[in-house]
């Protein structure tokens, strides 16, 4: 077993979590002001298929960005791995003549999403490469580049430039969208959750304190699903722990037979949904699951419900709230880790980029 680190607030991993808040803010602010994503609008005017794509962390950023960008644009959009553009191009449908990939990878060298962007290009279709590394393979590939320097991170495990590059497509999105009311949510749902950071990570840490889980369950539907799935690897990677995602309500069609107090349940309560996703959450609680709600406004049903309630106290559109929610299970992931004595920093088997030979 790993030794455990004697002082948090030194890890790599929890400066880059608890930095999260000033970095949205930088990123918003350079995304207002760059040359970069304006002409990347422009050489996508004509585009109304879209194909979001990466593997692991950046694959569950593509389905929540996916879900953003038709909710906010009007037009279709779909998520896939970067292996299956390169197992199944056929699937990719090259013929239509509006269609636009956006290749995400934090470092711009994971091999899979490199060479998918490379099918892209010798399918003759455009593709948008997103990443926090300047100069990378994938900037070579794609027609355009996104770089956010300011979200890289040193760490093997994915926080900030999951959020960062996440906030950048929703970007994208409500600019394609005219929609700069959704811009002024995103700099208000940042800039409100930035303040609480601190003391949400203390509840958290006392929550982690209190229990010992066998395993975790993360719940949410339309884009809060892709977050679902975000968190259920975060707590994976960096605490070893045996975790699972469904779609909220599909929770009831047979995978609640494995609740009991040893069960973790976080719900992501959408706006859209709450009513029905606080039923689960209080069927759940009843099975004697042990629960955590996360809202942008909560419910008396779901504070009744849920061991520990996370409210955002945001009023503005849910979809500004992604960012924001995967935040606490960061933040869970990383003090099991350290109840279990486990480095954050150093994740069993795995590397900061996954290099194909």
């Amino acid at each position: 077993m790993q030794s455990k680190a004697t002082n948090h607030e030194n890890s790599r991993t929890w400066k880059e979590i608890t930095s999260q808040g000033s970095v949205w803010q930088t990123v918003l602010s350079e995304l207002s002001a760059s040359r970069e994503l304006q002409q990347t609008l422009e050489i996508s005017s004509k585009r109304r298929n879209w194909i979001f794509l990466g593997c692991g962390t950046s694959y569950y950023l593509a389905e929540a960005a996916a879900f953003t960008w038709t909710k906010l644009t009007g037009h279709p959009a779909r998520a896939i791995p970067s292996s299956e553009a390169l197992f199944f191009p056929e699937t990719i449908n090259p013929n239509g003549p509006d269609l636009q990939a956006v290749a995400i990878s934090r470092s711009g060298q994971t091999s899979e999403t490199v060479r998918a962007a490379g099918v892209f290009q010798e399918l003759r279709i455009p593709t948008i490469g997103i990443t926090c590394a300047a100069n990378s393979e994938l900037h070579r590939v794609c027609d355009k580049s996104i770089t956010l320097t300011a979200a890289d991170e040193e760490s093997t495990v994915m926080t900030r430039s999951f959020t960062s590059m996440l906030l950048t497509v929703q970007f994208l999105a409500a600019r394609r969208g005219n929609k700069p009311e959704f811009i002024a949510d995103l700099q208000k749902a940042t800039g409100q959750f930035a303040p609480r950071l601190h003391d949400l990570a203390h509840s958290i840490e006392a929550f982690v304190a209190k229990h010992s889980f066998a395993d975790f369950v993360f719940l949410g539907q339309g884009a809060f699903h892709g977050v679902a799935r975000e968190a259920s690897l975060k707590v994976m990677e960096m605490s070893c722990s045996y975790s699972q995602f469904f779609h909220t309500l599909e929770f009831r069609h047979g995978p609640k037979a494995i609740v009991s107090p040893a069960t973790c349940l976080t719900f992501f309560l959408s706006a859209t949904g709450q009513q029905a996703e606080t039923e689960v959450l209080a069927e759940m609680r009843e099975l004697g699951g042990t629960t955590i709600a996360i809202s942008g406004n909560g419910n008396e049903a779901a504070r009744s419900a849920a061991e520990l309630a996370i409210e955002l106290n945001f009023d503005g559109h849910e979809l500004a709230l992604l960012a924001p929610f995967i935040v606490p299970a960061q933040i869970l992931g990383f003090f099991t880790a350290i109840r279990k004595g486990l480095n954050p920093d150093e994740p069993k088997n795995l590397t900061r980029v996954v290099l194909l030979d």
